[in-house]
């Protein structure tokens, strides 16, 4: 058992984010294809394989969006495409890699859902301007997903709602476009590694803020850096949702974990002017994010630094509301 674990966690953190590096040589071109892009086939969430599920016939469901998996690639004519391509087998094996891992790492307990979607490359969080032109796409097929996931997959039953950088955002999305007699069977949501704007409270009443390890129908979120000067802005800037999530305070109460990854005993603060989690004490150097990453900000380790931490919180939070009903 520990073995696996083990080696699901290697196998999450290697394939994190290392996309960017990889050259695809082939992209699906639809009939609405521009010359200037190639848009991928659109997924249908009737087809399986549009899935990852694990269903464990648990009383609870996580329903996880992942991150950016996908750097920007060419068709076989040369057409840049700025999507992942949820058809083809070489972009799949990036995206089953975090689908895999985070089912290892934080969802033994629960039924576990993950939709395959047409995420943005990498390259587009270079810029505010390609962000809100690329990802209205990548938001309707999670979209899609859900209700597809509501409507056959979930019966009724709780659920936690979870998503890393880019799924992070999706979680926000959801949630604004969610009605009141779906969000009472929400547990939780985890906004990991993004952040929740005043624009986004203001479209909904369902983005409630944490407030401690156990309440229900609210919205988890942090971004951990060394300091505030290491910030990437598109990420963190104009949070209003922080808690710090070793020991659930969203006060300047330190924390102390043993990283899981390096071993190191580290000290982690919230700054309540920021929202940011300050780290003090992690010496690896190797976890920087491609392209628009910077030392010490630890936007990959969002995930696998907490994983015991999230892990047990999924259930408390579970238990909590099942208790409850």
């Amino acid at each position: 058992m520990q073995a696996k674990h083990s080696l699901s966690s290697t196998l999450f953190i290697q394939f994190l984010f290392l996309a960017i590096l990889f050259a695809i040589s082939s992209c699906r071109t639809n009939s609405h294809t521009q010359l200037a892009e190639v848009i991928p086939d659109a997924p249908v969430y009737s087809d399986s394989t549009q899935w990852y599920v694990n269903n464990r016939n648990a009383a609870v469901d996580v329903f996880y969006i992942i991150s950016t998996e996908t750097g920007d690639y060419s068709s076989p004519t040369g057409v840049p495409c700025h999507f992942a391509d949820t058809h083809n087998d070489s972009i799949r094996t990036f995206l089953y890699g975090e689908m895999i891992g985070v089912d290892s790492l934080l969802c033994s307990g629960f039924n576990y859902f993950s939709p395959y979607y047409r995420q943005c490359t990498l390259q587009t969080f270079t810029s505010d301007s390609l962000v809100s032109q690329r990802i209205p796409l990548a938001l309707g097929d999670v979209q899609r997903a859900f209700a597809y996931y509501l409507s056959h997959y979930n019966h009724g039953r709780p659920f936690i709602l979870a998503g890393f950088s880019q799924g992070a955002m999706a979680v926000v999305d959801l949630i604004k476009h969610m009605d009141s007699s779906t969000h009472k069977r929400m547990v939780a949501a985890y906004v990991l590694g993004w952040h929740v704007a005043d624009s986004d409270i203001t479209q909904t009443p369902f983005l409630l803020p944490a407030h401690d390890s156990a309440d229900l129908g609210v919205t988890i979120c942090y971004n951990s850096v060394r300091d505030n000067s290491c910030a990437i802005p598109m990420i963190s800037n104009g949070n209003r949702f922080a808690i710090n999530p070793v020991n659930w305070c969203t006060d300047a109460t330190p924390a102390t974990l043993v990283s899981p990854i390096s071993h190191d005993t580290l000290t982690l603060t919230l700054d309540t002017t920021s929202l940011l989690i300050h780290i003090d004490g992690y010496t690896p150097t190797n976890y920087i994010l491609p392209l628009i990453g910077r030392e010490g900000n630890y936007h990959s380790l969002e995930i696998s630094l907490y994983r015991h931490c999230l892990r047990r919180n999924f259930t408390l939070r579970a238990n909590s509301f099942l208790n409850k009903q």
